[in-house]
């Protein structure tokens, strides 16, 4: 499988960080805060991936846009994560912070806050699997995040007097449409904290290929009913999120590009000493699968 242009002569890939940006990634590239070069998509097995940046500076990374790089181009359900995380392995990534704007389940939680999220509740209908009609990806899914990114991530947070919320469940549901207040309800009752759309099925697929992979989350307002809420069509989720809230939002999210070079920093050179380097052992010890990824997947 052919490697970006760009990156040939890296055989182990240019960073090995790559950050997924959620909601609102396409602002800070238009702002100009993600300079860098334009790798354009990168083609798959599973078709084309969202198109990918190299970012320059002290420690460069990868950067890619999960709904589009003009606007909110492609919702959550319709995103092509295999290509995504496919592609970004192909350019040398073994590590993925991805970034989600959810709603707060648990009503302590404050907009704006960032939370480390440590599990994770799958509520979608998607391919969450590069291993289709084989034997291969199942796999343990503990510690899902994985625990040294997590760590970095804390660190870089804590460094920019943005204390994160460490411990809570995300529930991943299916979209595009937001959840009733019954199905709030319900995802309270099974432990969530965090409501969302995008973490899974890519986590999932970070891990199949081996891939570190931990979020950070960016409270964006309270999921229906766990706090009275207006009713204005020509706002953002028709009234949940206040003005006050969209202000919360627009300040924690300008310091995104300061963190995530940080993370950058802190992780540039570091040795991978968490299992998820390790997730397909077995299959190798067995001797299913070889030494080159890029042999684990078939047609798909």
């Amino acid at each position: 499988m052919p490697v970006h242009p760009t990156l040939k002569g890296h055989p182990h890939g240019p960073e090995g960080l790559a950050i997924i940006g959620g909601s609102a990634a396409y602002t800070l590239l238009a702002d100009g805060h993600f300079a860098g070069d334009d790798l354009g998509p990168v083609e798959t097995p599973f078709g084309p991936s969202q198109p990918i940046r190299r970012i320059a500076g002290p420690a460069p990374f990868l950067f890619l846009s999960r709904h589009g790089l003009a606007g909110y181009q492609i919702a959550a359900p319709f995103v092509n994560y295999r290509a995504n995380i496919h592609a970004l392995k192909q350019l040398g990534a073994d590590r993925i912070v991805a970034w989600s704007g959810p709603g707060a389940i648990d009503p302590s939680l404050r907009v704006g806050q960032f939370v480390l999220p440590d599990d994770l509740l799958d509520e979608t209908r998607r391919d969450d699997t590069f291993f289709k009609g084989t034997g291969l990806g199942f796999i343990r899914q503990s510690p899902l995040f994985c625990p040294d990114l997590r760590r970095a991530l804390r660190d870089a947070l804590d460094a920019m007097g943005l204390a994160p919320r460490l411990e809570a469940t995300y529930a991943c549901t299916q979209g595009p449409r937001l959840e009733t207040a019954a199905e709030i309800r319900k995802l309270a009752l099974l432990g969530a904290h965090l409501v969302g759309m995008t973490l899974a099925p890519e986590v999932f697929l970070a891990r199949e290929l081996e891939i570190c992979y931990a979020a950070i989350c960016c409270v964006t307002n309270h999921a229906e009913g766990v706090r009275p809420s207006g009713d204005d069509p020509g706002r953002l989720f028709q009234g949940l999120a206040t003005p006050d809230d969209e202000r919360a939002v627009e300040a924690a999210m300008a310091r995104l590009p300061a963190l995530a070079a940080d993370v950058a920093e802190r992780l540039a050179g570091a040795e991978r000493t968490c299992p998820c380097s390790r997730t397909m052992e077995r299959y190798r010890r067995e001797g299913r699968i070889g030494p080159d990824w890029r042999t684990w997947i078939g047609d798909p």
